[in-house]
């Protein structure tokens, strides 16, 4: 019991955190892989609701009835702007559920479906200043180990390159403020994982305030569902994915 006491204040104290009243808080924004819907998965109760496929119809799971929903994909800037048609729960790894209709309005990747989520609040402008919610959203969970965690791109290079070559996609585990930090969580899944690889754990420098600890890469979304999957089990909290676009 002392050690998890330990562990957490440790984290709290490292970690970029911040909390916020409910009726206040940032709106939802992250970037993760949809799930697109399909009548196999809901007939096998995989997803727990039902959806039309006719139609442009969402669903997030965290989000109220009626939430006016942004879904962009990142690779060609298409979007469309939705109401959550209701809250179904599906696999947590995805971050909302589509339609095969939305996923082909946004001309997503069926394989890698990657998407960016906004939640538009009524009299707030808040798209513009995602990349600062982006920090702000960083909170502690006194049942995880870290931080909840955003989505953020690590690529230092913005300029958009017309290729064919795949995205690497990792896991991002957590942020903290020291690499002493990082380290040491980095040695706690090592030895409380052992089925954990940990060749795929690398702690890389964000800025000089901002260290990450990422799992990858990846290319496939199974072998990225099943360490994340390990992640979750183990007392992680929202983890979500990045890219190196």
């Amino acid at each position: 019991m002392k050690y998890k006491l330990l562990i957490l204040i440790i984290l709290l104290t490292s970690c970029s955190a911040h909390t916020t009243r409910l009726e206040n808080r940032s709106p939802y924004i992250s970037k993760g892989f949809a799930y697109i819907y399909n009548e196999y998965d809901y007939e096998n109760k995989i997803i727990k609701g039902k959806l039309d496929n006719s139609k442009l119809q969402v669903s997030h799971s965290k989000l109220s009835h009626n939430t006016l929903i942004k879904i962009i994909n990142p690779k060609t800037n298409e979007s469309i702007t939705i109401k959550n048609h209701k809250k179904i729960n599906y696999p947590d790894f995805y971050k909302i559920l589509i339609t095969e209709r939305v996923a082909n309005k946004l001309n997503i990747e069926k394989k890698l479906p990657f998407v960016e989520i906004l939640e538009i609040k009524k009299n707030k402008s808040f798209v513009a200043q995602k990349a600062k919610i982006f920090k702000e959203e960083k909170k502690i969970s006194s049942n995880a180990p870290v931080a909840s965690v955003q989505i953020s791109n690590i690529s230092k290079n913005k300029t958009k390159k017309k290729n064919l070559k795949q995205d690497d996609f990792y896991i991002l585990i957590g942020s903290f403020y020291s690499k002493e930090t990082a380290f040491f969580l980095k040695q706690r899944i090592n030895k409380e994982l052992p089925n954990y690889d940990v060749k795929k754990l690398n702690i890389r420098k964000k800025s000089n305030n901002e260290i990450n600890l990422i799992s990858g890469p990846y290319k496939t979304i199974n072998f990225m569902k099943n360490d994340y999957i390990l992640l979750k089990n183990f007392g992680f909290e929202d983890l979500d994915i990045i890219t190196n676009e």
